[in-house]
Parts: C-alpha cells; structure tokens; sequence
C-alpha cells in the first residue's frame, strides 16, 4: 500500500485509487480508479468497478470479440466526465502485431489504452482482451492531491487483473482486502453506518 501522504509530488499514473469508505460523493463511492495520467494539468482515470447494462457490441461492434474475452462483456462507467466519450483499456498479447498503426500507451504491465478508431486487427500489439469506458474521472490541478489529503482516498499498487476483474462489483472489496491489516479490514465496512 501507498499512504497518501507519501504520495506527495509524486506521480499517480498506473496505480489504483480505492474510495475511502467515508467518500460520500456519490460519483465516487466504493469505486476502484485506475490513474491513466497524472502531471501538472491535473488527473486522468476510469473507475474499474461500476458495469453498465450496455452491450459492447451495440456500441463498437467490432470490439465486442475482444469485450467477450474479459467478461461481463459489457461497457463501464468510466466516470461522470464526457459520458459519450469511449475509453478502451486492452489486454496486450505475447505476441507482437505485425501491423503498427495506431496508438499504444502502456499504463500497468501488460495492460494499456487503446486507439478505437483502429480496427483490433491493425493495433500497434496483438490484443487479448478489451474493456470499453463511458466517460472518465478527471481531476483539475491540485484537486487529486487535495483530496487525498482529506483521505478521501487510498493509493495502492495496481495489478493488471484488477481491470479485467472477473467479478467487477466487488473489486473495491477486493482490493482493500489483499492490502492486509488494518486497511483490509475496511473491506467489510458497510454501504451506510447505519447498517451496523
């Protein structure tokens, strides 16, 4: 885990940003953010943990494929920001393409953005899998680093399956519980304290 106050300067890209369980803005509660970008104009990510009831293939059908191979095969709400807007995370392959056209920018191990406007078969990388984003989180500059000083946040190190996760809604859950100790026991925190 990174506390956050260590992360004080330092850049967030590919890591995880884990709702405090006191976050109470409904845009954010319980999420799972994975920071795509991070510097001076302020922050970019997409929330891994909030499927919609969209089917990839009624949006980008020649993606639907590449959807279906990391299940539910659905489209996500990648945050509150620029809903028509469609991010793609995709799963690298072993193997390389043989075509290089279009963009790749790594942000976990393995795991990277997509250019959508290029066909599947012509990525810079063979492709193993793919998750569609409706909109995203952004952060003006300074905002992040406030609110993680009110603890709105944790930071932790991401894993590449934790943006296919298998069973999405329960990945903030999940997340707090592999970290150990005292933060994973926020994992069993419940949605409203009055559920006690």
């Amino acid at each position: 885990m990174l506390h956050n106050r260590r992360v004080d300067g330092e850049r967030l890209g590919g890591r995880l940003l884990v709702a405090a369980p006191q976050l109470a803005d409904p845009n954010f509660a319980r999420t799972v953010v994975l920071v795509l970008e991070h510097d001076e104009p302020g922050a970019v990510g997409v929330v891994l943990n909030r499927p919609l009831h969209v089917e990839v293939e009624e949006i980008l059908e020649r993606w639907a494929p590449l959807a279906q191979a990391a299940p539910p095969g659905v489209v996500f709400s990648g945050g509150p920001v620029s809903p028509d807007a469609v991010i793609g995370m995709a799963a690298r392959g072993d193997t390389p393409s043989v075509r290089v056209e279009g963009n790749w920018r790594e942000v976990v191990s393995g795991v990277g953005v997509v250019d959508l406007s290029t066909a599947p078969e012509d990525q810079p990388v063979a492709l193993d899998a793919v998750r569609l984003f409706s909109g995203y989180a952004g952060w003006a500059p300074g905002q992040l680093e406030a609110e993680l000083e009110d603890d709105g946040w944790f930071v932790f190190e991401a894993l590449d399956s934790d943006v296919f996760a298998d069973d999405p809604e329960t990945l903030w859950h999940d997340v707090l519980q592999r970290q150990g100790g005292k933060v994973a026991m926020l994992a069993a925190y419940p949605p409203s304290p009055s559920v006690n």
